[in-house]
């Protein structure tokens, strides 16, 4: 069937409206903290549902219900895990993140430890942040390109131009606002799709009940953790051993999820920096448990549509080419003309609100962990009058030229992953958690120990990461264990090589 004119207009006219709607808060941009961190007045409401727009990109509408498709609801037991790990990030790291006047995640880690310390971290959150959020981008264009024939390239450059707009000039609180606006925009938009879905099936929700309950596709649990292996031998051997290569069990869920969202709510500027504009600890902390709530009934929602999709086609994903192409044409080819248009918004809906989120938070490190440092490290060195202190306009527009750097850096990042990822949502949470279990091992170490130094510390990462990423190229492990394994991994060399390297301690 197609787009016609009216679902172009609807999505002209959100493009149009929710970039006009952000830069209504480029007059409140006066000072870094109001650009970075939107002068710490935002309610923990509007925090909330930043973060589940901010965890929602493109890769979880059009993902999910691929994964959905393809297998069962399962996904979810790691929904769960990423609300226990919710309440840890707020009884562990909170309390520190507001101890001080602190802008970055980082910031913790010098404070701790030391400077060189929060160089490596904020390094390491650029570069997989980057990489993560390339995928991310590059999976709009699947959309963009199905729906408006515009070619992935030309897709993923408009999204990028009109969300950099409104990220440039509004900086947080334009971020912020816009994702509240757009988290009630992809909501409503997948609802009307699953009710439409319903509708075309013949039989209504009892056909997809028959035709997904006969395959199984309304399992949520997976109480698999052990295999039983028997060996051809002269006395026969029966042994057990733990199974991670499934990804998607409750035990994986469970602690894989928790340690996921405690490294990347915890530790990712991303959501850090959302949960440091919140007015008091207690206000960032209900914001946080609510999202973990909220995240959850989401991915149920975007399950169930896939569900409800394969009860519709009845036919193998390799048909659409990628399981993530079916949720996209099912809206080109099948929906009625008005809510085509109005899904397809709803997902860039999705798409702009978590890249805006990355467009800031990687100039909010950029600028604080590196630039600024490092400049005031050269003045001090060179003496004060010959490198006076940069003005609160001076900095604003270093932090807006930042945003520009990175949204150029992005869209060159999608580009490279057109043809070279799999499954969009696995591949993008693959790359974050590859360095999410080494940060997490070193933010507990500081907050949890008294004995950890520095240079024990960067041992302990760096055995850390490197393990993940033995566990990202050369291991059969699942992805869901890999940031559990390499906290545990960064943790305990990093104790060890503490007792083993002495260095003066920040404790």
């Amino acid at each position: 069937m197609g787009l016609n004119r009216i679902d172009l207009l609807i999505i002209a006219a959100y493009l149009a409206g929710i970039t006009l709607f952000g830069l209504r808060f480029r007059k409140r941009q006066r000072t870094m903290r109001d650009y970075f961190l939107a002068g710490r007045n935002i309610p923990w409401w509007a925090i909330a549902l930043s973060i589940v727009a901010a965890e929602t990109s493109t890769l979880t509408i059009i993902g999910i219900p691929g994964l959905a498709y393809d297998s069962n609801l399962t996904f979810l037991q790691l929904a769960m895990g990423y609300v226990i790990g919710r309440v840890i990030i707020s009884l562990v790291l909170l309390p520190q993140y507001f101890r001080g006047e602190l802008y970055t995640a980082y910031q913790l880690i010098e404070r701790r430890f030391g400077p060189e310390l929060r160089t490596v971290t904020a390094g390491l959150f650029l570069l997989t942040r980057a990489a993560a959020e390339g995928v991310r981008v590059y999976a709009v264009s699947i959309v963009v390109s199905i729906a408006l024939g515009t070619g992935e390239v030309a897709s993923i450059a408009i999204i990028t131009l009109l969300t950099l707009i409104y990220t440039f000039e509004g900086g947080l609180a334009a971020v912020i606002w816009t994702d509240v606006v757009q988290t009630f925009i992809y909501v409503g938009g997948t609802l009307v799709g699953l009710v439409t879905i319903l509708h075309l099936v013949p039989g209504g929700w009892a056909s997809v009940e028959a035709i997904a309950g006969g395959l199984h596709k309304f399992q949520v649990f997976d109480l698999h953790f052990f295999d039983l292996h028997t060996f051809n031998s002269p006395i026969s051997t029966h042994w057990l051993h733990l199974d991670f290569a499934k990804p998607y069990t409750l035990w994986a869920g469970i602690i894989g999820g928790a340690f996921l969202t405690t490294a990347s709510h915890g530790t990712d500027q991303l959501i850090v920096q959302r949960l440091l504009a919140a007015r008091n600890q207690r206000q960032s902390a209900l914001a946080l448990l609510s999202s973990g709530v909220a995240v959850f009934f989401q991915f149920g929602l975007f399950l169930i549509v896939g569900v409800m999709l394969y009860a519709y086609y009845r036919v193998p994903s390799a048909a659409f080419g990628r399981a993530d192409r079916i949720y996209p044409t099912f809206i080109v080819s099948r929906m009625p003309h008005g809510i085509a248009g109005l899904l397809i918004a709803a997902i860039l809906a999705a798409a702009m609100s978590n890249l805006s989120a990355a467009l800031n938070s990687l100039a909010s490190s950029s600028i604080m962990d590196f630039y600024l440092r490092f400049r005031a490290g050269r003045r001090s060195n060179s003496g004060s009058e010959s490198r006076p202190e940069l003005s609160e306009a001076a900095r604003l527009r270093l932090a807006r030229l930042a945003t520009v750097a990175w949204a150029l850096v992005l869209f060159g990042l999608a580009v490279l992953a057109l043809h070279r990822v799999g499954r969009v949502v696995e591949a993008g949470l693959q790359i974050a958690s590859v360095a999410y279990g080494a940060l997490l091992g070193v933010f507990l170490l500081g907050v949890l120990t008294k004995r950890a130094n520095q240079r024990g510390a960067m041992v302990g990462m760096i055995c850390g990461f490197a393990m993940e990423l033995y566990l990202w190229g050369w291991s059969q492990v699942a992805f869901t264990w890999w940031v559990a394994i390499g906290t545990c991994a960064t943790f305990a060399v990093g104790y060890a090589a503490s007792i083993l390297l002495k260095d003066e301690s920040r404790a």
